[in-house]
């Protein structure tokens, strides 16, 4: 009898399977999305401000800094600080005392505030100018008999000029310190209020510094926005050169008057203010990551 001893099977190494095209193509979307967004941003905003450094210096440093020494251009740098002293303080002052009131306490109209102070948001800044005029103007307006009995003017003045930017950087503060408060609760306040802390107090002492990142962060977007606003300031100051004319306002003339100079040199301004405002702005972000951190890891031992 012949027996006959199995031979062992050979095993074959596997072979390597080619990556399919539909798996190439996902490991290239995330790549294809950074391109994406990289070239979106520097066609629409890097690009256009080289080209207003390069055309604001292309004649060399020294008409550069001749520019400066126009009357009008000081002018338009003058009213445009002026307007902004007095916006960035009136509305962190209204935005701290709203967020405090939405964040702390439970009243008949806590959602309208909200959508009221969210209302510049959505509006145009031309539609807010144009809101302005109807209601301060001396002659059709709907306060044109208090204005003229009291003979003040209000548009194409200052007074205008401040009241529009007022209304168009309304909504920062307090939307920038309302999550916070909301996030941080309301246990140290009530803890101060038990130690005896007054109301003046506990917002001096408690409050305001729990929120500090976030309330100069709304500083400094107010700030900002202030700077540059255009839309309405433009219907409700009449553009006069040299009295009610902000320093947007000056670049769009002077452009037009075909004076590229003067024009350039503006718009560098407005852009060394932006550029200013964004790294403050990525400062503060970082510094307020930090402190949260750092007071989730205190509350958590």
């Amino acid at each position: 009898m012949i027996t006959v001893t199995p031979q062992p099977q050979q095993i074959r190494p596997p072979k390597l399977v080619a990556p399919k095209l539909k798996d190439r193509l996902q490991s290239l979307i995330p790549g294809l999305i950074v391109f994406t967004a990289c070239l979106y941003v520097g066609i629409v905003i890097l690009l256009p401000a080289l080209a207003v450094i390069v055309e604001a210096f292309a004649k060399g440093l020294a008409p550069f800094l001749e520019s400066f020494q126009s009357e009008d251009l000081m002018s338009a740098l003058r009213l445009t600080l002026l307007d902004a002293a007095i916006v960035v303080p009136a509305n962190c002052i209204f935005g701290l005392a709203a967020a405090t009131a939405i964040a702390r306490r439970q009243f008949r109209g806590k959602a309208l505030l909200l959508s009221i102070i969210d209302l510049p948001f959505s509006i145009s800044p031309v539609v807010v100018g144009l809101m302005i005029v109807l209601l301060y103007s001396p002659t059709n307006g709907l306060f044109a008999d208090l204005i003229n009995h009291l003979d003040i003017k209000i548009l194409f003045s200052a007074p205008a000029i401040v009241l529009a930017t007022i209304i168009v950087t309304f909504p920062f503060m307090a939307r920038e310190v309302i999550p916070l408060l909301e996030e941080e609760g309301w246990d140290q306040e009530e803890a101060a209020k038990t130690l005896g802390a007054n109301s003046w107090q506990v917002f001096w002492k408690v409050t305001l510094p729990s929120v500090r990142w976030a309330a100069l962060y709304g500083a400094i977007l107010t700030t900002a926005r202030a700077l540059g606003e255009f839309g309405a300031v433009s219907v409700v100051s009449g553009n006069i050169r040299g009295q009610t004319q902000t320093l947007p306002l000056f670049v769009e003339d002077a452009y037009k008057q075909y004076n590229t100079e003067l024009a350039f040199g503006a718009a560098v301004i407005l852009m060394s203010v932006s550029i200013v405002s964004l790294v403050l702005k990525l400062i503060l972000e970082r510094l307020l990551e930090h402190d949260k951190a750092s007071r989730s890891a205190t509350t958590s031992e």
